[in-house]
């Protein structure tokens, strides 16, 4: 059964994504990050290439020709993905296929919106018996 991490209270979702994504990448894990929002994935695309000068996080499109070599996948919509390692969930809704994943991880910054979605994808994952824990991050401000 998929286990569930909520990282909550991000002071920037996206920076702590990449350095999540990165230390995942470094330990070996392969990673699909999820977000239903393509303008938001875009500029988590973006921030992989450019948040550590001195760190290079392989990264391509779930559809991209090289995904099946590609230790980081990116993906808005619900693709078949070449590994069930973990996946990270940047977008507002629970994302398709993250029962086939070993690991999901949900990141949740301090804006009520935000929070207002996690909450739901909680009870969601709650209801139907996944085991949970939630990490809350407002120390690392």
């Amino acid at each position: 059964m998929t286990r569930i991490d909520f990282h909550v209270n991000l002071p920037d979702k996206l920076a702590y994504g990449c350095r999540l994504v990165r230390k995942a990448y470094q330990s070996g894990r392969q990673v699909l990050v999820w977000c239903d929002d393509p303008v938001r994935l875009a500029e988590f695309d973006r921030l992989l290439w450019t948040f550590s000068a001195g760190d290079f996080v392989p990264h391509v499109g779930a559809a991209d020709p090289l995904a099946a070599e590609t230790p980081v996948l990116l993906a808005a919509e619900a693709p078949e993905v070449p590994h069930h390692d973990v996946i990270v969930n940047l977008g507002d809704r629970t994302p398709p296929n993250f029962s086939r994943f070993d690991r999901l991880i949900e990141l949740v910054s301090g804006d009520e919106a935000d929070r207002a979605h996690a909450r739901e994808r909680f009870r969601f994952y709650r209801d139907r018996g996944y085991p949970m824990q939630t990490h809350d991050r407002s120390a690392d401000r």
